[in-house]
């Protein structure tokens, strides 16, 4: 059999977008399995509740003040716990609060793949479900559309070794086919806006999140404008090429082709079910380590100062977060050694761990330096394809050790509802105590809410 042609691979790409688009334009609430539109509803409200917790983010606030001086009329909200609350144009209001989506580092990714599918759909709804007066069904609905889109392209096209980060190289997809099931665009207008949004993604480095390149963090808010902005050109006519999706993620990017994962088993496979929730704010590729770490503790607390060397063997996704000294806390979260170091010392790898302070803390940059990153004795597969062990050598002679094969959170270890209603109500209520009123409800899918507008969910959430 004769190797595909280039040609071959772009017209596959192109009428595999098709039978997609065709699919999800198509697709209504009651499509949709019990089991995905609960996903779809614990998915979104852990996602919004880590976008919510990330407020008080010195650089955040700056950011939000800028952007108030050039809005528009606000149409969206910014939920940034003001009193009164802060609202936007639509697209300034994605670009803030997507910019505070990854923030935090707690919310959920989609496993199979290097992709935060949720994260590329959702800030991109938030302003356009509110300024437009959809209801929370129709931000769900679309929510499920948009994940599947833009999971299964980047399934489509992957890249070896971490080179791309997937917060540019994706979001402006996942942003446009969300938006364009909320507007409840035809299947062709869709491929035209998800071929667009395509063209106006942003080649970011993945390695800009070990170094602690705080601009890696607005990658998803400027995609998700984006993302607003491909669905609205694509009935001008201002449009990318039908092949725009090869021609960026093959052809200038170097992707790996996989053009049946476009559309494979569609309404049979839903990658929403597939996803994975955070307790921990950091990188999901040291979850492992974390969870090696508390095991090898077993709730004793050992003296920092007794402490002589901590080894780390890790999957290799993981040996890419070597960060001695991290500079800011975003490097902090992608630090082998600052995690190991930091979940040592304080018995977790909450967002305190990677607080501003333990940057220059005397006793964590000791710590730091006496982790040494080994690779994990063999390579394995999902679900315990990120494994991690760590030796604690003490004083004296003692020995720790702990291992984690597949760190919880994933759809082999799931977390309980209750312990992702406790993260969710924790990390919103924070700054929006009524937020249990409308998360809570959504989460159960009572009726009422479903029906109820996302401008008016939102009103109650932020009184």
């Amino acid at each position: 059999m004769s190797e595909p042609t280039a040609d071959n691979v772009h017209e596959t790409v192109v009428t595999a977008l098709a039978t997609l688009t065709r699919f999800t334009s198509k697709l209504e609430w009651d499509d949709l399995p019990d089991e995905v539109r609960g996903r779809a509803a614990q998915v979104f409200c852990d996602d919004l509740a880590a976008l919510i917790v990330a407020a008080d983010e010195p650089e955040l606030k700056a950011m939000r003040e800028l952007l108030s001086k050039s809005s528009g009329a606000g149409e969206a909200t910014v939920f940034d716990g003001t009193k009164p609350q802060r609202r936007f144009d639509r697209y300034s209001a994605a670009l803030a609060n997507g910019t505070a989506a990854d923030w935090a580092e707690l919310d959920g990714g989609y496993r199979a793949v290097v992709c935060h599918a949720a994260l590329y759909c959702i800030p991109a709804l938030l302003a356009e479900a509110e300024a437009t007066g959809k209801t929370v069904r129709d931000l769900l609905l679309a929510l499920v559309a948009g994940y599947e889109t833009v999971a299964r392209i980047a399934h489509a096209f992957s890249f070896p070794g971490l080179t791309l980060h997937p917060h540019g190289g994706l979001a402006t997809v996942g942003a446009a086919a969300a938006v364009a099931k909320l507007r409840g665009v035809d299947a062709e207008t869709a491929s035209r806006a998800i071929a667009t949004a395509a063209t106006l993604c942003l080649p970011g480095p993945f390695n800009h999140a070990v170094t602690g390149a705080l601009i890696r963090n607005v990658w998803p808010g400027l995609c998700a404008q984006n993302g607003i902005r491909a669905v609205d050109w694509a009935p001008l006519g201002i449009v990318g090429s039908p092949r725009s999706l090869t021609q960026v993620f093959a052809d200038i990017m170097g992707g790996t082709t996989a053009p049946a994962e476009i559309d494979r088993d569609l309404g049979s496979r839903w990658l929403i079910l597939g996803g994975y929730h955070k307790m921990h704010a950091c990188c999901q590729y040291a979850h492992s380590t974390v969870e090696a770490v508390l095991d090898a503790l077993r709730g004793e607390e050992v003296s920092a100062d007794r402490i002589e060397s901590i080894v780390v063997a890790t999957h290799w996704k993981g040996r890419k977060l070597d960060n001695a000294q991290p500079q800011t806390s975003l490097a902090a979260k992608f630090s082998i050694q600052h995690i190991a170091a930091a979940t040592l010392l304080h018995g977790h790898a909450g967002a305190s761990a990677f607080a501003a302070e333990t940057l220059s803390d005397p006793t964590m940059a000791t710590l730091r330096d006496l982790v040494r990153i080994e690779a994990y004795p063999q390579e394995m597969e999902w679900p315990n394809d990120r494994p991690s062990s760590v030796s604690i050598t003490v004083a004296g002679g003692q020995m720790l050790h702990g291992t984690c094969l597949s760190a919880p959170g994933g759809e082999d270890q799931p977390f309980s509802p209750e312990q992702l209603e406790a993260k969710m109500l924790g990390n919103a209520g924070a700054f929006y105590p009524a937020s249990r009123s409308v998360l809570i409800p959504i989460l159960r899918l009572e009726p009422t809410m479903l029906e109820r507008s996302w401008a008016d969910a939102v009103r109650t959430m932020v009184a």
